[in-house]
């Protein structure tokens, strides 16, 4: 497969594990080329074309020529300088690495974090929220997380991998739709009375069982495991980062006894703790390599050979092994 393939693969399978089903994608991307046909020809040249075809600004060819075909890819939850340099030695020791692959954005994929979240009004939509007040909520939080990115050095990992010659390959709100949507449907399968049995269930998955042995598995934050979990939400899986800390009221409101994320900051925590739902908190590596095993699974299967690295708990679901 050459780098333009595996990234068109990742964002299909990431568009068809979408919360908000494939039919409102496809509205989005029309409203990207309304958009983009809209503008005065001197604007256009500072449009983001990618996005007439993804939906995911965090996910991008962010380094390489995408003809380039691709036989062993270094992969990680973080691909920053120390992994560029870890490729260019491992490469050096014959290992012929043509890929760096990481989750979480850099360069203009990381600038444009704020831009996918958006998805999360239609997920707190789903759980019942009004979808005048997810949006209302999350606009505030959407500004915050631009202005908290905007200085950061977006470009230095990209920098150092374009000196060694290393393509480079960031996919986040892709992968963790599929994270997401293989955790709820999952849970929907089990019969969950306590919060207790909620977190049972995802330890019984390879991902948080690795984990756990490692201290850095699923824990309850709020709420004990004899308590009744409710009625159960994956609320933190995707949509760039976390949303407003306003919004736990509302999903009480709606109906929800228990939420499901990957991290929690302490502000959400104490939001979340005063109206009285029971947190789970899944670990951040495990859930983020959930959604990325998927896709590598499919890899995999085309001949490409994976080398984990950087906090990625690599699961074959196929073999059925797991290393990292």
């Amino acid at each position: 497969m050459t780098i333009q393939e595996i990234y068109d693969l990742a964002i299909q399978m990431g568009i068809k594990a979408d919360p908000r089903g494939v039919s409102l994608i496809k509205k989005i991307l029309e409203r990207n080329k309304k958009a983009y046909q809209e503008l005065k020809e001197k604007d256009k040249k500072y449009f983001d074309k990618e996005s007439l075809k993804n939906p995911y600004a965090d996910s991008r060819i962010v380094s390489g020529d995408p003809k380039t075909p691709v036989k062993k890819i270094l992969a990680g939850i973080d691909i920053d300088v120390g992994e560029v340099l870890l490729a260019d030695r491992l490469n050096q020791k014959g290992e012929k690495i043509d890929l760096l692959f990481g989750h979480h954005p850099h360069g203009a994929a990381l600038a444009s974090l704020d831009e996918v979240m958006d998805l999360q009004i239609d997920l707190m939509a789903s759980f019942g929220v009004p979808v005048n007040i997810a949006e209302a909520l999350l606009s505030e939080r959407i500004s915050q997380v631009k202005r908290g990115v905007n200085p950061s050095n977006h470009f230095q990992s990209i920098d150092a991998a374009k000196l060694l010659d290393f393509p480079f390959i960031c996919v986040h709100t892709a992968f963790d739709n599929l994270g997401s949507n293989f955790l709820t449907n999952y849970l929907a399968k089990k019969d969950l009375e306590t919060v207790g049995d909620v977190v049972d269930a995802i330890e019984e998955i390879p991902e948080f069982s690795e984990a756990k042995e490692k201290k850095a598995g699923p824990m309850i934050t709020a709420g004990s495991r004899k308590n009744r979990a409710g009625r159960v939400v994956v609320s933190g899986f995707t949509g760039g980062t976390g949303g407003s800390k306003l919004i736990y009221e509302k999903l009480a409101h709606a109906g929800v006894g228990t939420v499901i994320e990957m991290h929690m900051n302490e502000a959400h925590f104490e939001e979340a703790k005063k109206h009285h739902l029971n947190v789970i908190i899944s670990g951040h590596m495990a859930s983020d390599s959930l959604g990325i095993n998927i896709f590598f699974d499919e890899l995999e299967k085309r001949g490409i050979k994976i080398i984990p690295c950087s906090g990625f708990i690599r699961v074959n679901r196929i073999k059925k092994t797991s290393r990292q």
